[in-house]
Formats: structure tokens, sequence, C-alpha cells
């Protein structure tokens, strides 16, 4: 069994990168840390950002925005562990369309859970005590 920490990310971010649309989060510092962790989407929410994230993914995918904010608006759990995934690699320089921060952390195998609401401070931490939520084998 594995108890993995968690990474806080704001909306629209946490739902772009549950989806696998983002493979990259952007930060202000780098970290060593590598391996699988939880996507905890922050109760804080990029409004001005929606947009722009939304008609990004619809020229990466082809499919109409509006589809994809019907998804988000129905998706988007706030205050909560959404996801799982795995944190690659942490760069200076990437050249996804997604990476604009001093670091990205490189995001392989992200998928969304059901939402476990939890409180969370922006960047990492660890979730709340283990409960079966976070019982995982190993990949």
């Amino acid at each position: 069994m594995i108890v993995l920490p968690a990474l806080s990310v704001r909306h629209p971010y946490a739902w772009a990168i549950v989806r696998g649309f983002k493979p990259v989060e952007n930060r202000d510092r780098a970290t060593s840390f590598r391996g699988d962790f939880f996507i905890h989407a922050g109760k804080t929410e990029e409004k001005e950002s929606v947009r722009d994230v939304l008609e990004l993914i619809s020229g990466l995918t082809g499919i109409d925005a509006t589809t994809h904010a019907a998804d988000y608006r129905n998706e988007a759990v706030r205050g909560a562990v959404v996801g799982k995934g795995k944190i690659a690699d942490c760069v200076a320089d990437h050249g996804s369309v997604w990476f604009s921060g001093t670091f990205g952390f490189i995001i392989e195998n992200a998928t969304p859970i059901a939402p476990v609401p939890c409180r969370g401070p922006f960047g990492f931490f660890r979730p709340p005590p283990l409960t079966s939520w976070q019982k995982y084998p190993d990949r």
C-alpha cells in the first residue's frame, strides 16, 4: 500500500490535468519529487482563465469549446482530491503550449478519481489520515 502526496492545483488547470489535456503544471519552485501523486483541486477557480483554457483544449482536440465547457462545468469539483497522476520530471523549459512557468512538473498517466473533499494548501501536502481512497497498488 502507498500513501501518496497531493498537489493542489486551481481550476481550470486541475480539470485539464486529470482529463489528460495538460501534461505540465507550472510552478515558481522546482521539485525533486518523482512518482505517483494525488491531484487536489483547490477551492479557488481562476475564472479569468477558464475560457482561454477551454479554447486551447478545443484547438488541441478539434472538439468545440462548448462541449468542453459543459464537461468542465459538470466535472470541476472544488476543494477535493480529484485525480491521480505521476510526476515524471521537473524542467526549466518545455515545448508544450501549456508551459509558461519558471519550472514545469511533467505529469504522466493523469486520471480522474471520484472526488474526495479535503482542504489543501497550494502546492504539495499530505492528505488527511489514510482512508480507502488512498490505497493503490504500485503501478
